[in-house]
């Protein structure tokens, strides 16, 4: 009786035990996009925009994961300073990773959003315009 008892205890302490949510997502980032939007996510001057406290990152939502898939070339406003150099793709990420590193950068630096599924990420994909 007891090392059933000592089992059950065991896997429920492990059950209780969060990992890092972002873990994933902040390797990847490190990877992928910190040489340029910063290690905080501050960007850099009027050159490339921040995703610290980022406006247009948390308005996006889902639709960021076209940016990161397809790159952006045009204009984006972001905290009321627009910036127009080209942010190059990504296509080599899966849903997966790109799921990861918008929760990661949505969480971090300041940032508090909404915590995206991954079913949510594939059907923008799905729906980018490229």
């Amino acid at each position: 009786m007891r090392p059933f008892f000592l089992f059950f205890l065991l896997l429920g302490l492990f059950a209780c035990k969060q990992p890092n949510a972002y873990g994933d997502g902040a390797m990847l980032y490190e990877k992928h996009c910190a040489n340029c939007h910063g290690e905080q996510g501050e960007g850099l001057e009027e050159l490339i925009p921040p995703l610290a406290q980022a406006d247009a990152l948390m308005q996006a939502g889902t639709a960021a994961a076209c940016w990161i898939r397809y790159g952006l070339d045009g204009p984006i406003l972001v905290n009321g300073q627009e910036f127009d150099n080209e942010m190059p793709e990504n296509k080599a990420l899966s849903a997966v990773e790109i799921t990861n590193v918008l929760n990661y950068i949505r969480n971090s630096w300041g940032n508090k959003g909404e915590f995206l599924q991954l079913d949510q990420v594939q059907n923008q994909l799905l729906n980018c315009q490229k």
